[in-house]
């Protein structure tokens, strides 16, 4: 692989001169895609459709024709083959950038990610690195029915040796894409499909906070709701209901699953003294329960109350938009627990 490129040109597929107020989330990755491709020439996207069909949900639209076949290449459905290329890539130079077209599907790429991808550099005392990433959208969207629909950070999140970060946000998107290629240790992008065409505020000259940093969303006093990926807007929506109902309650947005950002938690229970963890998993043995057992060990002192949780339920998802809607998290879920732990 060649050296990184000095002074290239850094045109992007859809940023306008001046920085966008605001873009949807796609936008925002198509982006950071572009950027990290014309600054190195060690990047390179590979999976399903990425090429002429621009990847899921439009995320690489465009990257086939400026960069060509050997930089944005179309994959067979083969998940656990082309991640696996991805690793061998990061062994010998290769800065890839692995699409898996669904998180279901990366269930078929494990071996390589967890077996491989998570240990390369521990198992080689330090003398290899895998700077690999691997983006999946995931999550519940509109009736895609149980294997459609799976929220896989749960096991994700138990694999030392990977970084797991769950941008909610355009900015955040643009900023932990970016950082995730410039790591050496394999990261996992979990990109919910909801989200995608979600509209924020966008500056690519903004400084970019740590990647695996949470961030206040709202502040408050009264309770704290932590929250990842699209719970965040649902826990926003919730604590606008209750400050009209006269609780200030803060909201923190994870951002990273994998490292926890254990100290902004711990900065906002010493405030608001009661948390409440809302996640889209199902409750048993998820992201939420990590949050809950962390937070509980490093602030039990600051606590007036056990955290408390908020998930989906411990069942495959319904295809019946109803059923489906009523197996995650809705504001006002989020609401009536908050009022039943402030009572505890």
């Amino acid at each position: 692989m060649s050296e990184r490129k000095r002074g290239s040109d850094n045109a992007g597929l859809l940023a306008p001169a001046e920085p966008a107020p605001e873009l949807q989330v796609w936008q925002a990755l198509n982006i950071a895609h572009d950027r990290a491709l014309a600054a190195d020439d060690a990047v390179f996207v590979l999976g399903e459709d990425v090429g002429l069909f621009g990847g899921s949900y439009r995320v690489t639209q465009g990257l086939y024709a400026k960069y060509g076949e050997w930089r944005v290449r179309d994959a067979p459905i083969s998940e656990n083959s082309f991640t696996g290329l991805g690793v061998g890539a990061a062994l010998v130079g290769g800065r890839p950038i692995i699409e898996i077209m669904t998180v279901n599907f990366a269930l078929l790429a494990l071996d390589a990610i967890v077996n491989m991808a998570a240990k390369m550099r521990y198992m080689s005392g330090g003398q290899l690195s895998v700077p690999l990433v691997v983006r999946m959208p995931g999550g519940v969207a509109h009736q895609l029915a149980a294997q459609h629909s799976q929220r896989l950070e749960h096991t994700l999140m138990n694999v030392p040796g990977l970084r797991l970060v769950v941008p909610s946000t355009p900015q955040d998107a643009y900023h932990q894409l970016q950082q995730a290629v410039r790591a050496d240790d394999p990261v996992v992008v979990l990109e919910h499909e909801l989200l995608y065409f979600h509209s924020g505020p966008f500056d690519e000259r903004a400084q970019a906070p740590g990647m695996h940093a949470a961030a206040v969303r709202r502040e408050g006093t009264d309770f704290t709701l932590i929250a990842y990926s699209r719970m965040v807007e649902v826990a926003l929506e919730a604590a606008e209901r209750l400050a009209g109902e006269g609780v200030d309650a803060e909201v923190i947005d994870l951002r990273s699953l994998r490292p926890l950002d254990l100290v902004a938690l711990q900065d906002s229970v010493s405030k608001t003294h009661r948390a409440l963890v809302v996640e889209e998993d199902c409750r048993f043995a998820g992201a939420g329960a990590e949050v809950a057992a962390a937070l509980n060990e490093v602030s039990f002192f600051e606590l007036e109350a056990p955290v408390g949780r908020v998930a989906g339920a411990d069942v495959p998802t319904p295809y019946n938009g109803e059923l489906e809607a009523a197996s995650i998290p809705r504001p006002g879920d989020v609401v009536e627990a908050v009022h039943q732990w402030r009572a505890t």
